[in-house]
């Protein structure tokens, strides 16, 4: 897949495609049904995706708590194992921001990256002021040489499958209700770095990870798939991971701490890939080291047993 960030200067193999386009973040089953929408419009053209870093979200609100379900690199990843070809990862900025509606459709959509097709979802918003609606884009196409095709919004239980639907289902400890909507498990990815080691003092060595500008699911013990991506390590594996701020060691920054089940090695620096399967209870304070040791034994065992049936 090939990545392409500024739409001023565009090769002349990436132009031609036919493009989803939206922020992707998750990239769940109504983001997967306009790329298929995508494909199908064109299937001799290159299949793109265009999307915007940073998430326009974070650009206008910078100091907002965070809401993103997965960083840019994890995202990439996610559309390329979708068959994406061409990744149209726009930067996100005050001229960008700037455009008038017919503006984008111009200098962006047609002039500079040369689009033939392109999808969209039916309330995508673009141009200053999120001032341009679809059916605008679908105006502005006619005019300008490109197709556009409106996809229906994806409704799934009488619920619509979207991002803050997902969101909402993490933050109540619901991980495989966004797995419904994700039509994936929910990935928490990123390099395992150096933490207090009480894990290994407990006899649970534990791998911990950042979820710095990361939408935050419901704190506690979870049951969890592992794929470490590098190293000697590299592999699939089960385990039990703890999202928070360790209230029994007075911890204040939440991060994830995973315990790989029948794992011996150091993972330092190895790249993690942690799916959230099932929510086993929430952050507890226990009366001392050997409550809580208990607790992690009991927590282990049902996530065997749940990772068992998968």
């Amino acid at each position: 897949m090939r990545t392409i960030r500024d739409y001023q200067f565009v090769e002349p193999q990436d132009r031609g495609a036919t493009v989803a386009i939206g922020n992707f973040d998750g990239v769940h089953l109504g983001h997967q049904s306009v790329i298929d929408l995508a494909r199908k419009a064109a299937p001799d053209a290159p299949l793109g995706v265009m999307t915007f870093e940073p998430h326009p979200r974070a650009f206008f609100a910078p100091t907002a708590p965070p809401f993103r379900l997965m960083h840019a690199e994890t995202r990439a990843n996610r559309l390329e194992k979708l068959g994406v070809e061409r990744l149209y990862e726009l930067n996100f900025n005050t001229a960008l921001s700037s455009l008038t509606p017919e503006g984008f459709a111009r200098d962006v959509i047609a002039d500079g990256l040369g689009l033939s097709h392109v999808v969209v979802g039916a309330d995508f918003c673009f141009g200053k002021g999120r001032s341009g609606n679809a059916e605008d884009l679908k105006r502005f196409g006619k005019e300008m040489g490109f197709g556009v095709t409106i996809a229906p919004l994806m409704e799934q239980s009488e619920n619509t499958v979207s991002s803050t639907a997902i969101r909402t289902a993490l933050s109540q400890g619901h991980p495989r209700d966004a797995a419904a909507m994700l039509g994936h498990w929910h990935r928490i990815e990123g390099e395992v770095i150096g933490g207090e080691q009480r894990g290994r003092e407990l006899g649970f060595p534990t791998a911990n990870m950042s979820i710095d500008g990361l939408h935050q699911p419901a704190f506690g013990v979870y049951a969890v798939l592992v794929d470490v991506l590098d190293g000697p390590h590299q592999g699939s594996y089960h385990g039990a991971a703890s999202m928070g701020v360790r209230p029994m060691f007075d911890g204040d920054h939440p991060n994830l701490e995973t315990f790989l089940f029948d794992f011996s090695g150091d993972l330092y620096g190895s790249t993690l890939s942690v799916a959230l399967v099932d929510f086993l209870r929430p952050e507890l304070q226990f009366d001392g080291l050997d409550a809580l040791i208990a607790q992690m034994d009991a927590d282990c065992a049902k996530a065997r047993d749940i990772l068992g049936t998968l």
